[in-house]
């Protein structure tokens, strides 16, 4: 078959005139779940996207096989945890995994990952590495991340060829998600938007009766947010 003008243009005409065949989603889905013609689900969720700091660099500085190791490292150890808290690990990109949690509990349980994902980098991969990798500690690299959450009503959407086809999803909460995890403030490596802020259990919320979360503002589509970021870790 021709891949040529006329035949892509009649693609984009077919797709152009989908009538989406939705319903609601009770899991997270599965790309198996989605029909690829006309599919699309709706949840409401909560999206964590994690993402390794500086992997530009980290390439450019050190041996590929040390950047592989280290970005292994980073998204084996995320998506454990991603899934020992009830998430569902649903895309990865480069350097960067997303969890999707469903459920009462899920806004706590994503900013709990969060924080233990901190933990993990801070007190297991960093110092892993720099004893490790010469390249690591000749060169002063800090192994570093940003972990963003945001909770909302969602699609997903099977999109692709057949044999080369995946989930994309359409909604606020995973492209805010994906905006927060790429914000980079030093200590502070857990952000969650204000809509997952206001539903955290005390638990997530609280250390020793003190609010662990501090107020910032972000620029996302034209509009100013407020968001909620914390510089405090937990330990698996």
């Amino acid at each position: 078959m021709a891949i040529n003008e006329a035949f892509l243009s009649d693609r984009v005409d077919t797709i152009f005139g989908t009538q989406f065949n939705q319903r609601d989603g009770k899991v997270v889905p599965t790309t198996e779940d989605v029909a690829l013609k006309d599919g699309a689900v709706k949840i409401e969720a909560a999206f964590l996207y994690a993402d390794l700091a500086g992997s530009a660099k980290l390439s450019k500085t050190c041996p590929w096989t040390t950047t592989a190791k280290i970005i292994r490292a980073f998204l084996d150890c995320t998506t454990r945890l991603i899934i020992k808290h009830g998430g569902a690990v649903r895309s990865f990109d480069g350097d960067r995994v997303m969890g999707v949690f469903m459920g009462d509990s899920k806004n706590s349980n994503a900013s709990i990952c969060g924080r233990e994902i901190h933990w993990t980098v801070r007190k297991i991969i960093h110092p892993a590495a720099h004893k490790q990798f010469a390249s690591i500690r000749d060169n002063g690299f800090e192994i570093r991340h940003g972990v963003g959450i945001d909770v909302g009503e969602v699609r997903a959407v099977r999109s692709g060829i057949r044999d080369n086809n995946d989930l994309i999803w359409i909604g606020k909460a995973a492209s805010f998600s994906a905006k927060l995890s790429d914000l980079r403030d030093p200590g502070n490596h857990t952000y969650v938007s204000s809509r997952t802020y206001s539903r955290l259990s005390a638990e997530a919320k609280l250390l020793e009766g003190k609010n662990m979360w501090t107020s910032t503002t972000f620029s996302f589509a034209g509009e100013t947010e407020t968001v909620y970021k914390t510089s405090h870790w937990k330990k698996p």
